[in-house]
């Protein structure tokens, strides 16, 4: 079995090492862990994803990548690997909070626009709050992530400072440290936000992917867990053929927001 799937190999480093679009309007970027063997050892490991829209509205994962656990340092050379293949721009990346996240992108995308994914933020968040309390601070919450502008939106996050912060200051206050990357989205009309706000997208990507991998303890080595990968990849992406819904729509407002950017790719 393994010389018969060894003949996916090749396939896997073409597909990875593909010429990508130059422009991409979205791109959301992940990791997954599993545990592979290492010279004897099991030991975990990060899989970094990259799923891109395209500016027809399509979505594509971008590429697979298996490396140590989850770092700044190497989301750079991810980074830079898309740009070897072609991508000279992304006008969006949606993230989750990893340190270091945006400075590797501000190194290799220095236009790109940052938005934190909301549903990490409140997820760290609320690890600094009791359990009893936490559904009435994650609906204190909603005001702010729902909030029709910035300014409604600092409003919603001094009276949940007023409300909570004396007794969960590091909850509030990773939301402030972060308000810069959180509050990205408040300068689009709702059709953007809905699709930059969160990484749902990819962990719904995922989600198909640990359905065919979690009968698996670990996996014997980074090839063997990249073939099965890419074989859920190429299935799932099989059905993405359609573009982003009202798409349309939303291209005029990347238009209006980037200019050149978008239109010269055209």
């Amino acid at each position: 079995m393994s010389k018969i799937t060894d003949k996916l190999l090749p396939l896997i480093r073409e597909w990875q090492n593909r010429a990508l679009e130059s422009v991409y309007a979205l791109v959301l970027l992940d990791a997954i862990h599993y545990k592979v063997r290492d010279e004897g050892v099991v030991v975990k490991k990060a899989v970094y994803i990259a799923v891109g829209t395209d500016l027809e509205g399509k979505k594509d994962v971008l590429g697979l990548w298996v490396g140590a656990t989850e770092s700044s340092k190497y989301w750079l050379s991810v980074l830079n690997g898309l740009k070897n293949r072609g991508v000279s721009d992304i006008l969006i990346a949606s993230v989750d909070g990893l340190r270091g996240f945006s400075e590797a992108i501000a190194v290799a995308y220095p236009k790109t626009e940052i938005q934190r994914c909301i549903i990490h933020q409140i997820r760290s968040s609320t690890r600094y709050v009791s359990y009893k309390d936490v559904k009435a601070f994650t609906a204190a919450l909603k005001p702010i992530y729902k909030a029709p502008t910035q300014e409604a939106a600092l409003e919603a996050l001094e009276e949940l400072e007023a409300a909570w912060g004396a007794k969960y200051p590091a909850a509030i206050r990773s939301w402030q440290e972060h308000w810069g990357e959180l509050s990205t989205m408040y300068k689009y009309p709702e059709e953007i936000r809905r699709i930059i706000y969160t990484t749902n997208a990819i962990e719904n990507f995922n989600r198909q992917l640990r359905k065919v991998t979690k009968t698996k303890n670990a996996f014997v080595s980074d090839d063997a867990l990249l073939k099965q990968l890419y074989l859920v990849t190429i299935r799932v992406t099989e059905k993405w053929s359609m573009p982003i819904r009202d798409w349309g729509g939303i291209l005029m407002q990347l238009m209006v927001y980037f200019g050149p950017r978008v239109t010269v790719s055209l």
